[in-house]
C-alpha cells in the first residue's frame, strides 16, 4: 500500500518531468488517485463497526453504497469473531489485534481512524489517533466520562484533524426540518424539551454478574478491559451486555441520547448544563431492603437539567426518561395519535405551541392539523443521503482538510453534547450511590438532591461525592 505522503513525494518528484498528469494516465475512468483516497482503520471491527466500516466504503454485495473514495486498509479488535465479518468484507485489509500495535507499525499508512469500540475505551484510542494527526470517527457516546469529553474536543482543535461522532441521526432531514420550524417561530421561544426512550432492551438493574469462565481463545480479555480495572472474563459482558454496567458502558441515556438530545442542542441556544437532579428504578431485594445493583446502570431513570440559552434569554428546562417512562400526552394531542415514536421522541414547550418529533420521522406541530397550513419552505442545506450521508460527508471532509467542509457531528458539538448526555448519569450514581449508603431501609437524600454543576471547571459545587463520576481512574499502564 502507498501511503499518502509517499504518493505525494513521488507526485512532487514526477512533476519534474511532466508539467500536466492527465487523468487517464493514472488510470482511466472512475480511478481515484491515491492522494484522493482515505484509508481508513477500523479498530472495532464486530457489531457496530461492521456497519461503520461499510458506511465509509461500502459493502461488497452492493447492499450499502459508501464513499468511493474511502478504502478500509485496516481493521483491529480484540474478538477474532466479532471481526469476522469484517474481515471477509475486506479481505485486503491487515489484521491487527492491539491498536497500539497498529498505530506504531502502520502510522504512516493511515489517514484516518474510526472508532467502534466499548464505551470505555473510545477516549483513550480516539486521542492516541488524534495525537499522531490522524481523522477521527467515533461511536456515540463520544466517550465514557465528561473528562474524556473535554478533552477529546480540545484536541481536536489542537491538532486540527476532522472529526465526527456516530449519531448518524443527526445528518438526517427531520432534525433540519425541526430547526426550520423553531426558527420560524412558529412555536415561539422554547423554554422546556422532554425527550424519552424505549432501552434500555438489554439486562440492567441486575446483580453483579459472578462466576468463573474460560475466556474464549478468539478473545483477548485483558485488551478489551483496556484502561478498566481488571476483573474476571464473564460472558454476561460480551459480546453487547456491557452497554448496561458501568464500569464499560453508559445505559439507556449513553446509547439513544446522543441521538434524541441532538435535536435540543442543533436547534437550540444551549451547551453546558448548570444543574441536574434524577430518580430512578429502585430494585429490592427484601423487605425495605433494597438491592445493592450500583454496578449496573438502572432499569429506568428520570432526569431533569436546566440549561441557560446562550443569548441570555431565559433558561431551558430539560427532562430525559428512559426504561418505557413517557411524558405526559400533550393536551393538543388526540386520543388515538400516537406520541412520537416506540424508540424514543421529544416534545419541544414554547411559548405559542409544541412541537413533536422523534429519531425517525418527520417533526410535527401540535396540534397535529397545523401541518396542513403553509410551513416555512426548506433553508437549511440537507445531508445527500440523510443518515447515511453521515459517514460519506466525513469521507469527503477528511480527504479536504480541517476546516474545510462542514459536518453534522464534530467534536465541537458533539463533545459539549456528549458531557449533558454524561451529565445525566453522574446524577444518576450520585442517586445510587446514597441510596445504598442510607441504612439499607431504601431512604435516598432528601428532595432528590438538586446537583449544580461549574461546566468551565468540571466539578459540582455542592455535593463533592457526585465529582467521582467526572473523570474516570485508569488502570495502570493506561493513559489518556
Amino acid at each position: 500500500m502507498i501511503s499518502r505522503r509517499k504518493f505525494i513525494r513521488q507526485a512532487g518528484t514526477a512533476a519534474a518531468a511532466f508539467t500536466i498528469l492527465p487523468r487517464f494516465v493514472l488510470g482511466g475512468k472512475g480511478f481515484i488517485a491515491p492522494s484522493d483516497t482515505l484509508y481508513i482503520a477500523g479498530i472495532g471491527a464486530g457489531g457496530k463497526g461492521t456497519s461503520d466500516l461499510t458506511g465509509f466504503a461500502g459493502s461488497p454485495d452492493g447492499k450499502t453504497i459508501g464513499n468511493p473514495k474511502a478504502k478500509i486498509a485496516f481493521l483491529c479488535d480484540v474478538d477474532d469473531r466479532q471481526a469476522a465479518e469484517s474481515v471477509k468484507n475486506f479481505p485486503n485489509a491487515k489484521y491487527y489485534k492491539d491498536f497500539r500495535e497498529l498505530f506504531d507499525k502502520e502510522e504512516k499508512n493511515i489517514d484516518a481512524v474510526s472508532v467502534s469500540t466499548p464505551d470505555h475505551t473510545h477516549g483513550v484510542i480516539a486521542m492516541a489517533a488524534m495525537r499522531r494527526k490522524k481523522h477521527v470517527y467515533v461511536q456515540k457516546p463520544l466517550t465514557h466520562d465528561i473528562y474524556e469529553a473535554r478533552m477529546l474536543t480540545e484536541a481536536a482543535k489542537k491538532y486540527q484533524v476532522v472529526t465526527q461522532m456516530g449519531n448518524q441521526f443527526a445528518s438526517a432531514d427531520h432534525v433540519r426540518r425541526a430547526k426550520e420550524l423553531v426558527d420560524a417561530g412558529l412555536i415561539g421561544r422554547v423554554n422546556r424539551v422532554e425527550t424519552w426512550t424505549n432501552r434500555p432492551v438489554w439486562p440492567q438493574g441486575i446483580p453483579k454478574p459472578t462466576g468463573k469462565f474460560d475466556i474464549p481463545k478468539e478473545l483477548d480479555w485483558d485488551l478489551w478491559l483496556g484502561p478498566t480495572p481488571y476483573i474476571d472474563y464473564n460472558p454476561a459482558y460480551v459480546p453487547f451486555n456491557w452497554r448496561g454496567w458501568w464500569q464499560f458502558g453508559t445505559g439507556a441515556l449513553g446509547d439513544m441520547a446522543c441521538h434524541i438530545m441532538d435535536a435540543a442542542f442543533r436547534i437550540l441556544p444551549i451547551d453546558y448544563p448548570t444543574e441536574v437532579e434524577c430518580s430512578t428504578t429502585t430494585a429490592w431485594e427484601g423487605f425495605f431492603k433494597v438491592a445493592n445493583y450500583s454496578d449496573a446502570c438502572p432499569s429506568s431513570s428520570i432526569i431533569h437539567m436546566k440549561f441557560p440559552r446562550k443569548d441570555g434569554k431565559g433558561d431551558i428546562k430539560f427532562t430525559w426518561m428512559d426504561g418505557g417512562l413517557l411524558p405526559e400526552r400533550p393536551e393538543e394531542l388526540l386520543p388515538d395519535e400516537p406520541l412520537g415514536d416506540s424508540a424514543g421522541g421529544y416534545i419541544f414547550h414554547g411559548k405559542k405551541g409544541k412541537l413533536m418529533g422523534d429519531y425517525n420521522l418527520s417533526p410535527t406541530l401540535l396540534p397535529t392539523q397545523r401541518m396542513k397550513e403553509k410551513l416555512p419552505p426548506q433553508t437549511i442545506p440537507r445531508i445527500p443521503g440523510g443518515e447515511k450521508g453521515h459517514y460519506t460527508e466525513w469521507v469527503d471532509a477528511c480527504i479536504a482538510g480541517y476546516g474545510k467542509k462542514q459536518l453534522s457531528s464534530p467534536f465541537e458539538f458533539a463533545g459539549p453534547m456528549t458531557e449533558a448526555v454524561l451529565m445525566g448519569n453522574l446524577a444518576v450514581r450520585s442517586y445510587q450511590m446514597q441510596v445504598l449508603a442510607a441504612d439499607g431501609r431504601g431512604r435516598s437524600y432528601p428532595g432528590r438532591k438538586k446537583l449544580l454543576w461549574d461546566a468551565k471547571n468540571m466539578k459540582i459545587t455542592n455535593f463533592d461525592e457526585a465529582n467521582a463520576f467526572v473523570k474516570t481512574t485508569y488502570r495502570e499502564g493506561w493513559s489518556l
